[in-house]
């Protein structure tokens, strides 16, 4: 029935009438035995198993059918634990519950494939030593929210398990404020407003998210216009302020994009566009999006607590370059 072999790679299983109807994370689980049925689920949801034809499967509970074959492809092994790593760390607030810092663009939050090292997590281990270990787990310590590698901006760091269970706690029920500010084509219609659309993984590229009609998760974003640059009637570009009520992967940037108004420079949502304007508008190497607000209640003394952060420079400098733009 299958490839019995898991060391990391590519690895086949094909099901016959006798796993008709089983789980499917239980069913691979039974094919493979030395991976536990945690395992393959894992596999299942980070979209390393897909039929035969290249279809990717991200759903456990799917039901087997006869003749159904997967392919499994297993990683190679990363460190157990992450190592410290002494870097810059921008700290707004800390105590010892928590830690609250502003995070630099092209900061990677935790090690990942293609980026074991030199993350914000190896910087925390560094600097909060053995009281961040297994809060969170081993890969993620201490991490209750994370922003995207180019994304720049306010994130909150739990440092004890009390804390971080109290803070996810926050975000899972969105009992928090989050505003973020990006720099966006065009100009919103109507220019503030609310966009409710549901967020999922795109059908074809499930490395993106989009909006999607007949599944995906609830998602809600509050925007508006804080200033255009260009033509009154056809803006070449706006800053936008946006408050999220639901915190869905990459929801600004998917939501903004849904609008017609995609992130400045963003690689996944947005679009080149051949239009007028300073040159650093269509060069801006990242997505010109800050995370500028975070406000929450402080998980053991109760206190409501509000950081906010300036736009970074390049974002600051590119700003300054649409001034007087026509």
């Amino acid at each position: 029935m299958s490839d019995t072999a898991t060391d990391a790679g590519r690895h086949f299983v094909t099901f016959d009438e006798s796993a008709s109807g089983e789980r499917l994370d239980r069913a691979l689980a039974l094919a493979l035995p030395a991976l536990t049925r945690s395992r393959v689920k894992a596999l299942i949801e980070g979209r390393r198993v897909t039929l035969a034809d290249g279809r990717t499967i991200e759903e456990p509970s799917r039901k087997v059918k006869t003749g159904d074959r997967f392919v499994v492809d297993i990683p190679e092994p990363e460190p157990a634990i992450p190592l410290p790593q002494a870097l810059a760390l921008d700290i707004l607030y800390e105590d010892s519950d928590l830690l609250v810092l502003n995070k630099e663009a092209g900061l990677v939050v935790h090690p990942a494939p293609g980026n074991p090292d030199h993350t914000l997590v190896n910087a925390l281990l560094a600097h909060c030593g053995d009281s961040l270990s297994g809060i969170g787990g081993v890969r993620r310590p201490g991490i209750v929210h994370r922003l995207d590698k180019n994304t720049s901006g306010v994130m909150v760091v739990a440092k004890n398990d009390r804390a971080h269970q109290a803070l996810s706690k926050l975000f899972a029920a969105h009992d928090l404020t989050r505003v973020y500010q990006a720099l966006v084509w065009g100009q919103p219609k109507p220019k503030s407003g609310t966009i409710e659309a549901a967020i999922g993984r795109h059908p074809v590229d499930r490395k993106r998210m989009t909006v999607r009609k007949t599944s995906g998760r609830a998602a809600i974003t509050e925007y508006w216009t804080e200033k255009s640059f260009g033509p009154a009637l056809t803006p070449i570009a706006s800053l936008v302020g946006a408050k999220l009520q639901t915190g869905r992967t990459h929801q600004v940037r998917v939501h903004l994009s849904h609008i017609g108004c995609p992130v400045v420079g963003d690689p996944v949502y947005g679009r080149k566009r051949n239009v007028g304007g300073p040159e650093a508008l269509k060069a801006f190497a990242r997505q010109a999006l800050h995370a500028a607000v975070l406000a929450f209640r402080h998980p053991t003394t109760h206190k409501e607590m509000n950081f906010a952060t300036e736009l970074p420079q390049d974002f600051r400098r590119l700003v300054a370059s649409l001034n007087g733009v026509k």
